[in-house]
C-alpha cells in the first residue's frame, strides 16, 4: 500500500509549514545548482532545493540519480522532511562541490548538472555514500552496544573439555574382519569315536552318519494321534 495514504492532511499541513520555513533559510534561498532566487522544488535523496528550471534537469537524470518533489505540490513523508532539515543545499554542496573552482561558469546548466552528479566530476576522489532517506537516520535513540554472548553451562564444558578428548580411533581397512583367516586360525574339528578314522573320508558322508540314526535305536512306541489330527 502507498505509504503517502497514511499522510492526514494535519500532518501534510504541518510538512509544507516547515519546508517553507527551510525555504527561509539563508542557504536555501537560491537554486543549490543554478543559484536562482526562490526554488520551490527539493531533491529528496540529494537533500537540496531547486528551481523549477532545474527540477526538469534532475528528473531526466533519472530516479537512481535525483528524486524530485515539489514543496509545496507533492505529499511529503515524515522521513523525507526530516532529512531535507539535516541535508540543505550548503552541507550538499560541500560535498558535491568540493573540488569545484570558485569562478565557474555553469552554462550550460543541463551540462553542468549531469557532470555534478552523475561524473561526480567535482566530488572527492574517493566518494562517500551519501545518506538515503530512512526512519533510522532520524530516530534520537542511542544504539545500545550489544552484549558478548556469554556460553551456557553447557556450551561452557564443552569449549573446555573437547581438546581434551581423543578423537575417535580410525580404523584401517586392513584391520577387517577376513573369514578365510578365521577360518585359517580355528582349531581343529574335534573327531568322534565310532567315526571312519580313513583320511580320505567325504566331509559330507561323515556328517550324514554322525546325523543318522539307525532303525534299531529308533522308538517304535505308537502314539496315538491327536484329536485335531483326527479331524474331518
Amino acid at each position: 500500500m502507498n505509504e503517502k495514504a497514511f499522510v492526514t492532511k494535519e500532518l501534510n499541513a504541518k510538512h509544507a509549514k516547515i519546508l517553507l520555513g527551510l525555504l527561509k533559510l539563508p542557504e536555501n534561498k537560491e537554486c543549490a545548482d543554478c543559484r536562482s532566487k526562490a526554488p520551490r522544488w527539493a531533491s529528496i535523496n540529494l537533500g537540496i532545493f531547486i528551481c523549477m528550471r532545474c527540477s526538469g534537469i534532475h528528473r531526466s537524470l533519472g530516479v537512481h540519480i535525483s528524486k524530485v518533489r515539489s514543496t509545496t505540490l507533492d505529499t511529503w513523508l515524515p522521513e523525507q522532511v526530516a532529512f531535507m532539515q539535516v541535508m540543505g543545499n550548503q552541507k550538499s554542496n560541500s560535498y558535491w562541490e568540493a573540488d569545484l573552482p570558485a569562478q565557474f561558469y555553469r552554462s550550460p546548466i543541463e551540462t553542468f548538472i549531469y557532470a555534478k552528479y552523475v561524473d561526480r566530476r567535482w566530488a572527492p576522489t574517493t566518494p562517500q555514500p551519501i545518506p538515503e532517506i530512512c526512519a533510522e537516520s532520524t530516530s534520537t535513540r542511542k544504539e545500545i552496544p550489544k552484549k558478548a554472548r556469554r556460553y551456557s553451562l553447557d556450551e561452557e564444558f564443552f569449549v573446555k573439555e573437547m581438546p581434551k578428548i581423543a578423537p575417535p580411533k580410525s580404523h584401517c581397512r586392513a584391520e577387517s574382519f577376513s573369514f578365510m583367516d578365521a577360518i585359517d586360525s580355528a582349531p581343529p574339528l574335534i573327531s568322534f569315536e565310532g567315526c571312519s578314522s580313513s583320511k580320505n573320508v567325504d566331509t559330507g558322508t561323515d556328517l550324514f552318519s554322525l546325523l543318522y540314526v539307525s532303525e534299531e535305536t529308533q522308538d517304535r512306541t505308537v502314539v496315538p494321534p491327536s484329536r485335531w489330527a483326527s479331524f474331518e
